[in-house]
């Protein structure tokens, strides 16, 4: 529980109908099971006590007198261990039967939810057996203990306040109306269904996209646990289909399997972060019980997907459609910038690197979305004191085959000048030595595009401003920033999608530029021509900072809570210490070098994070940092 992670399973034990004895073996040894993997939530079928295919044999007292016992002797098993277990009974209050989900915690029976909406319809008919609860809760005495039943009621955990569970019962979810919906709203950050779901053509799909978009509109867990092998097939076939989601995204999915736990973990901090950034819920608390439980604190462990990069698609097919869509909306926040501003040419600083390669590239599709000649897109390449031939030389060949007017605009004679003027010694290769030559290219571009009536297109990624590995003033500043919500580690896909769908000149010189060393060449180069000024070498690997990144901004983690996750996800790559210390240089940058953030060009939002101020990012200039660097050197501690 450590995190907010929490250990949960859902299950669907074999049963036999009406055989509460032989139902209650298999509960029981999943539980057993359960406890030995340390799982804090479990959750079962509908009615799995009997088996949900009994038909009249609901109404015998025998069978009636089968499922107490059932329930007694979960009750009584659970004593010792702490573990929400959730499953589905038959439960019989002040004379009428309704079908219910019980959920046990060390004994405790904590509550019996009723099935709010029955089905009664084609091979349905729980009506016949089943009574439709009246809304509202009420305290009272059912399996010998105190307990509330009702249809609003809330399970919340002492020792993790995030974790606040409701249920609901299968057809809930199917209606247009779910008892979850109200139950988000009141707070509950996991959802369980006690289902039983026959089986047709068609169906698994439609149960999928069910439980998918429920956890994702209402930002929450959401554990489904359907009927086991054993049911009556008189009319019907039954195969479990086992489902466990977070937010729209599936942790665990089994079909067709019985008596084994769908484990994973939920991270109900997630949840809860993202609904205060929402602020969408927590409003209607009025007519709801919160039921108290407690569960012991451990640290679990992980075993749910942590994406290396979380920007990037894994799958080959996700990612190519990802990249696709990205450059459509790059280049059409382009295309309206141009026609609203009735400029017809843009300036591009073109250094043969990977950020100027995807500027340039989303012109280009801009301009023919608009129809304009490619001429009308000005490429300068301004070499330097660090400029090499390899990258110059990418520059032009990739100008030279999309198109596009090259000029080349050396500013070495006018760096010297203006160190001569600001008594600057050349020899010094210091932050002067580097800043004087990136704002002296700004300085060719704006003044180039005035004389051009032009925009001036903005390189910069969300990487480099998250790090504020800008030049204040020099590459920070253009008319229009692409790029400015596209992370590195996703810019160097982009730019091969592109090269996968070129001639062979193109896809040549676009591979060689994705093969490229990051850097901005502000340095000389080595004394064989090779680059000297590699840029991961000097801020870290943006594998790291943008998992950094994606977990502190898009989800707000603490940073021991990045660490724990950057060490499992890199386990492979980087020693703890190395996770460590460019975690401890993310939070330093990106706190020192808002000032930058906050006077930024605009530039089109692409993805689920973006740093403008007009975007979803406000921070103050000025905050300190010490709260976060305080527990990296707690971590530092270890």
């Amino acid at each position: 529980m450590k995190d907010g992670f929490i250990t949960c399973a859902v299950a669907s034990p074999t049963v036999r109908v009406a055989d509460t004895a032989f139902n209650t073996a298999s509960i029981l040894t999943l539980i057993r099971e359960a406890d030995e993997k340390q799982v804090k939530l479990l959750v079962l079928p509908e009615l799995v006590t009997t088996a949900y295919s009994c038909a009249d044999l609901f109404l015998h007292k025998r069978l009636q007198q089968g499922w107490e016992a059932a329930v007694s002797a979960i009750l009584e098993m659970s004593r010792d261990i702490d573990m929400l277990i959730v499953f589905g009974s038959p439960v019989m209050v002040h004379g009428s039967l309704y079908n219910c989900a019980l959920s046990i915690h060390k004994g405790r029976l904590l509550s019996v939810v009723p099935k709010r909406h029955l089905p009664n319809y084609q091979e349905f008919y729980e009506k016949r057996w089943f009574t439709t609860p009246r809304p509202g809760n009420e305290e009272l005495t059912l399996f010998g203990q105190k307990t509330w039943f009702g249809t609003n009621l809330l399970l919340t955990c002492t020792t993790l306040e995030e974790f606040v569970v409701a249920n609901e019962i299968c057809e809930d979810l199917w209606v247009p109306l779910s008892p979850s919906t109200s139950h988000a709203l009141a707070g509950a950050t996991v959802l369980t269904n006690c289902s039983a779901s026959d089986e047709l053509v068609g169906k698994e799909e439609y149960r999928r996209s069910l439980v998918a978009s429920q956890s994702a509109k209402l930002v929450c867990a959401y554990l489904y646990s359907d009927a086991g092998q054993g049911e009556s097939s008189t009319d019907l076939v039954f195969t479990p289909h086992d489902l466990i989601y977070e937010n729209g995204q599936c942790l665990a999915e089994s079909i067709d399997v019985s008596d084994k736990l769908l484990l994973t973990e939920i991270d109900v901090q997630k949840l809860q972060l993202e609904r205060l950034r929402l602020q969408s819920f927590g409003a209607g608390q009025a007519d709801y019980v919160r039921i108290p439980f407690t569960l012991d604190i451990g640290e679990c462990t992980l075993t749910r997907p942590i994406d290396r990069a979380p920007f990037v698609p894994s799958d080959e097919r996700g990612r190519e459609a990802r990249c696709e869509k990205i450059l459509g909306l790059q280049s059409l926040g382009l295309k309206k910038r141009l026609e609203h501003t009735h400029c017809t040419s843009v300036v591009v600083g073109l250094s043969g690197g990977l950020d100027s390669t995807l500027a340039l590239l989303v012109a280009v599709r801009a301009f023919d979305l608009l129809g304009l000649d490619r001429k009308r897109i000005v490429a300068i390449t301004m070499p330097g004191f660090g400029t090499t031939k390899r990258t110059k030389g990418n520059a032009t060949k990739l100008a030279e085959s999309l198109g596009v007017e090259l000029r080349t605009i050396s500013i070495s004679k006018a760096v010297g000048q203006h160190f001569k003027d600001i008594g600057h010694d050349p020899t010094v290769l210091d932050v002067t030595y580097e800043n004087s030559q990136a704002r002296e290219r700004t300085q060719v571009l704006m003044d180039l595009a005035n004389t051009l009536n032009a925009l001036v297109i903005g390189t910069g990624d969300l990487s480099e401003l998250a790090l504020g590995w800008a030049t204040y003033n020099g590459d920070h500043m253009s008319m229009y920033g692409v790029n400015s919500s596209v992370p590195k580690t996703l810019v160097r896909h982009l730019v091969r999608h592109v090269a996968s769908i070129s001639e062979p000149s193109l896809k040549k010189v676009l591979l060689d530029i994705v093969n490229t060393p990051v850097s901005p060449e502000l340095l000389p180069a080595k004394g064989d021509g090779t680059i000297s000024q590699v840029t991961e070498d000097l801020v870290g690997p943006y594998e790291l900072h943008d998992f950094f990144l994606y977990q502190a901004i898009r989800w707000g983690y603490s940073p021991a809570k990045i660490y724990r996750l950057a060490c499992r996800a890199f386990s492979d790559v980087y020693e703890p210490s190395v996770i460590l210390l460019w975690l401890n240089t993310f939070y330093s940058r990106f706190f020192s070098q808002q000032f930058k953030r906050s006077c930024l060009p605009d530039g089109p939002k692409v993805g689920s994070l973006a740093l403008s101020p007009r975007g979803d990012w406000r921070m103050p200039s000025d905050a300190s940092v010490a709260l976060w660097k305080a527990q990296l050197a707690e971590l530092g501690n270890l």
